[in-house]
């Protein structure tokens, strides 16, 4: 585990556990990182949920309420579909806090205007839902690992 990934992840938790909320994630294209970056803090279940692993598009309507239409008309990988992977992962568990990960992690995937390294990003309360699309450079390996400590930096965002 990258230290910086590390100390982004004790650091959402100190944030959470001091505002007493719960996390849950969503995940696609970085397949459960951010859930074992948070995991990885000793002490994570006072403020970690559940997380979501939902590769597939039918994963993502099936255990996140994803409308199908959605991610016919505007692709799994959209800040549109990121939002509802987060508002489904708070619909879904326990957690007042949520984070939604989707993306193109490379090397193939790529579609006009979602190049490789593509990836959309949710962060729910039930306040509401923040998204934001970046386009990260690297292999496969560093694509997810800089989805995975953007998804925390946008936890810290939050709560902060």
């Amino acid at each position: 585990m990258n230290d910086d990934i590390f100390e982004l992840a004790r650091q959402v938790g100190q944030a959470l556990h001091a505002r007493s909320r719960l996390l849950a994630t969503a995940e696609s294209c970085t397949g459960g990182g951010v859930a074992q970056a948070i995991t990885d803090v000793a002490g994570s279940s006072a403020w970690f949920e559940r997380g979501f692993v939902t590769y597939t598009n039918v994963s993502k309507t099936q255990m996140l309420g994803v409308p199908a239409p959605l991610i016919a008309e505007r692709g799994a990988v959209s800040e549109e579909v990121a939002a509802a992977m987060a508002r489904g992962a708070l619909a879904h568990s326990e957690a007042q806090v949520a984070v939604a990960t989707t993306g193109i992690a490379g090397p193939g995937g790529a579609v006009p205007g979602k190049p490789v390294g593509t990836v959309c990003f949710g962060w729910a309360t039930p306040d509401g839902v923040q998204t934001e699309r970046c386009v990260f450079a690297g292999d496969r390996q560093a694509v997810r690992a800089q989805a995975v400590a953007h998804a925390l930096q946008g936890l810290l965002r939050l709560l902060v």
